[in-house]
């Protein structure tokens, strides 16, 4: 059996899914477990932190091989520790089980003065090597697929600005691979032969640079654009610029900008044991273009951020509460279809630009701001990004629950509970913020008109959409269209406690409990 830890995020859950094509047993290793099963997954699911040594024995049982795809976009001062003693951990569950192989994907980086994150990386692969256990350390150049972090940057950078102002280091060398090319990497890396250790660099058959990258999407989007270069464009304002135009939040933007600006070009020979042949610079990039305008990215990478904050919106006592309630005349599955496309594309149903506003002002604070959209417009994926929100339950027809990864001083929550009445369904839709010292309270508190505005607007638009797509569905026509109506007439803001409208405040907002 193959251990797989890394499932959930962009390159492994590509591989889960080729692994899982192919018929081979895997059981995977995740924080939340949630996160893969509610995309489909089929594999063994095991529930662990590799921050902590207990209960990893189990997972390690009857392994012999284990991919460590594991790799942090936090920072901090400690997060190299923090990266270090994972590896640690998984090393030594791996040796102490008798795994006989560990396959690793690093990162691929020439030159001095190398980012703390591509440091981490080498270091990483070190501390498995120094488990006895034979390591293939596979360092990959930028990767180019559909819903990469990579891609997403020149994608959005392409296709908004007509003129781009440039730094040099856009011009360094790197050897862009096709997210099809690593997972192949990853796959044979199971079954070559080996005696000891290896490292394996891997990058596409051209070498060019961001800027190369960059004129061939132009290319073969028809786009004509204008690069100028700079001598020089610090590495704080490049983070800042891209995450205004691009859906990158900073931290994602700034380790990107880090390792674009050293050469990332394969100096080491392929083994021969390796039979993959990489595809160019410009079939990876029309790959990606056919794959993210004919289907939903398989993963993006937004979800390597994913698992479960640590902290359960059930467990709290102590947590300040906004509770309203609306009667909608229609069961709970056609009531609760509005909620389950909350997001997006779609948008909140009551004014978007506030939501805009709040994105914008998260970014401005290094957030993550609302540009990471929704995987799917249909349906919530458990584990998922949904604007700046994950999605931590979703149960159709009756429940999300959405967790806050915006720059709050505190925890927060927005859940929606659709309940079976004997008119119809009540709809009840809660805000949770567990605050943390007075500027949360502050916080809180500052912010109370301003969420009888947003959440009562938004409870009457969700019932009205309801109302509009069961009546539309009784008529035949699509219900998947959407009531202009609702979305752009001006909706006066009803009084809380005015039954007949059907919206109740059932709970003061700054009740504990």
């Amino acid at each position: 059996m193959i251990l797989l830890a890394g499932a959930s995020g962009y390159i492994g859950s590509r591989l889960l899914r080729r692994l899982e094509h192919l018929g081979v047993p895997v059981r995977c290793l995740a924080r939340d477990p949630r996160s893969l099963r509610s995309r489909g997954f089929i594999s063994e699911v095991f529930q662990a932190d590799l921050l902590k040594s207990e209960g990893l024995a189990a997972a390690f049982a009857d392994i012999e091989t284990a991919y460590y795809l594991v790799h942090s976009m936090n920072d901090g001062p400690e997060f190299e520790q923090l990266e270090r003693k994972c590896a640690l951990h998984f090393a030594e569950a791996a040796r102490n089980s008798g795994v006989r192989r560990i396959i690793y994907l690093g990162g691929l980086a020439q030159g001095d003065h190398l980012s703390p994150h591509m440091k981490s990386r080498i270091e990483v692969g070190e501390v498995l090597k120094a488990s006895g256990i034979p390591v293939i350390e596979i360092r990959a150049s930028v990767v180019i697929g559909s819903g990469s972090a990579s891609f997403e940057m020149i994608r959005s950078l392409v296709e908004k600005l007509p003129v781009m102002i440039t730094p040099r280091w856009v011009r360094a060398e790197a050897q862009p691979i096709a997210i099809e090319d690593v997972t192949e990497y990853l796959l044979q890396a199971r079954e070559v032969p080996l005696s000891g250790s290896m490292i394996v660099e891997i990058g596409g058959r051209d070498v060019t640079s961001y800027l190369g990258i960059m004129q061939e999407f132009a290319r073969q989007r028809g786009l004509r654009r204008k690069f100028i270069q700079v001598p020089f464009l610090s590495l704080s304002l490049s983070s800042r610029w891209l995450t205004l135009v691009t859906p990158l939040h900073k931290q994602i933007g700034k380790h990107l900008i880090e390792s674009v600006r050293h050469p990332s070009i394969v100096v080491r020979p392929t083994p021969a044991v390796f039979t993959v042949r990489p595809m160019g610079v410009q079939e990876a990039i029309s790959r990606a273009l056919r794959n993210e305008d004919t289907e939903l990215p398989d993963s993006r990478w937004s979800d390597a951020s994913g698992g479960h904050s640590g902290v359960a919106v059930e467990s709290l006592t102590n947590t300040l509460r906004d509770k309203r309630t609306i009667q909608i005349p229609l069961p709970p599955e056609l009531a609760f279809v509005p909620i389950q496309r909350i997001g997006g594309t779609q948008g909140w149903y009551f004014s978007n630009s506030l939501w805009r506003i709040r994105g914008l002002i998260d970014m401005l604070m290094g957030g993550v701001g609302m540009r990471r959209g929704r995987p799917n417009p249909e349906t919530p994926l458990v584990g998922g990004t949904l604007d700046f929100w994950r999605v931590e339950a979703y149960e159709p027809g009756h429940r999300l629950l959405l967790r806050a990864e915006m720059k709050v001083p505190g925890h927060a929550w927005l859940e929606f509970v659709a309940s079976p009445t004997e008119g119809g369904t009540e709809l009840q839709q809660t805000a949770h913020f567990a605050p943390v010292g007075p500027l949360g309270r502050l916080y809180w508190y500052m912010l109370w008109p301003v969420h009888v505005v947003m959440f009562t607007g938004m409870l009457r638009r969700i019932k009205e959409d309801a109302l509009f797509r069961a009546q539309s569905t009784v008529h035949g026509l699509p219900s998947k269209i959407r009531t202009t109506a609702s979305v752009l007439s001006p909706l006066p803001v009803p009084n809380l406690g005015e039954k007949k409208q059907g919206l109740i405040a059932e709970t003061p907002p700054g009740t504990l409990r």
